[in-house]
């Protein structure tokens, strides 16, 4: 579509949203409402059949022989930690670009991020924190995250955990489905940890998260932690939390949403291909995945030109077109940090130009063709 035709379009087109939960609603509603109603009908609300069963789905999904049910992604990666014997003032390795969650999560324990630089992609650079490994045998936590629903290199990951007697806590809160020479991220640390907050690729009707594991005593452990410490009824033998899906979320997931992730996943990767292989304007560059990386797209950043962000932004809205940017402020430079103690490994230059340049484009598995058209036009119409 050229220029000429999205200049043409009228201003009061139907706005394109970054993720439209009417339609989804649309398309899922008699089943949603038909889980809903078998767990009202069951008179049990938390820790239920349903909550097992979308348990036992979810590992089955993942490759991974449990997983367990916690209220948020926030909640299983502090869990995750937790389980693995992480303690106040211990290191944990860390990107510095990702949503605040990952290292909110270790400053809960009482532990100390450290962070290590991104590569072009946005991952976490395994080359670069290979080094600082090598230097610094106090850091015995990795905390790796599979951004925008890359994947890492996992066999580069595995190599890392063995080396360096690592214990690895997998950050896969955007990367269900996603996977690196067709092995699923979440395969190479001891726990990974996920989350269900709407937006993701695989949402709950709130918020929602599980940790997965192939170990049986972490499995226990993660349990008894998300149920106040509990390990019998009235018997508390450590400090836990609430921390615990409901049946409701639980039913919704397992019945209607995990079902339609490969379909929905595919749907995202045909949007993915069009926007690389149809937005040809010079001044927006689709950034890049490694080769053997297979994503799931939960987002599709594009890279601008430092201080032209709002620019494009402007543009797009303009269009009646919906951006979000992934993420502007790097962790180690929010203000929460300012208080609290980390470390930085040399300057985070990839990560920070990354910050200056990143928009996301709508990439849900509801878009329709001419929309996709709409924003490639959009894009291509700038400047």
């Amino acid at each position: 579509m050229s220029a000429t035709t999205t200049s043409s379009l009228p201003l009061n087109a139907p706005r394109i949203l970054f993720n439209d939960f009417a339609r989804q609603w649309r398309d899922t509603r008699n089943e949603v409402i038909d889980a809903v109603a078998d767990v009202g009908a069951s008179g049990w609300y938390i820790l239920g059949k349903n909550v097992d069963l979308f348990e036992q789905s979810l590992a089955a999904f993942w490759s991974h022989r449990y997983a367990v049910g916690v209220a948020s992604g926030l909640d299983a990666i502090e869990l995750s930690l937790r389980a693995a014997g992480c303690e106040p003032g211990q290191k944990v390795l860390t990107t510095p670009l990702s949503a605040f969650a990952t290292t909110l999560a270790i400053l809960k324990i009482g532990a100390i991020p450290v962070f290590v630089d991104c590569d072009e992609s946005g991952l976490c650079d395994l080359d670069a924190a290979e080094k600082v490994l090598e230097q610094r045998p106090d850091i015995r936590y990795f905390l790796p995250v599979h951004l925008y629903g890359q994947s890492l290199d996992m066999a580069r990951l595995d190599s890392l955990r063995d080396r360096f007697e690592l214990t690895v806590v997998e950050d896969c809160a955007q990367s269900i489905a996603a996977a690196f020479k067709g092995r699923p991220t979440g395969t190479s640390g001891q726990f990974a940890a996920t989350s269900f907050y709407p937006t993701k690729n695989l949402g709950a009707l709130g918020d929602g998260g599980a940790v997965l594991t192939s170990s049986e005593a972490h499995a226990s452990q993660i349990r008894v932690l998300r149920d106040y410490g509990q390990t019998g009824k009235y018997r508390h033998s450590i400090i836990g939390y609430n921390s615990r899906l409901d049946e409701l979320h639980a039913a919704v997931l397992n019945r209607v949403y995990l079902p339609k992730v490969p379909e929905w996943t595919r749907r995202r990767r045909e949007i993915a291909a069009m926007y690389r292989e149809r937005i040809e304007n010079s001044n927006i560059r689709c950034l890049p995945c490694a080769a053997d990386c297979e994503s799931c797209y939960h987002l599709f950043p594009v890279l601008v030109e430092a201080g032209a962000k709002t620019s494009f932004m402007e543009h797009l809205q303009h269009h009646g077109i919906a951006a979000a940017e992934h993420y502007p402020m790097l962790i180690p430079d929010q203000p929460a940090l300012a208080g609290a103690p980390h470390e930085v490994i040399a300057e985070c230059v990839q990560a920070r130009r990354l910050c200056e340049h990143e928009v996301s484009l709508p990439i849900h598995p509801y878009l329709r063709q001419d929309e996709i058209a709409r924003i490639v036009a959009a894009c291509n119409s700038w400047r």
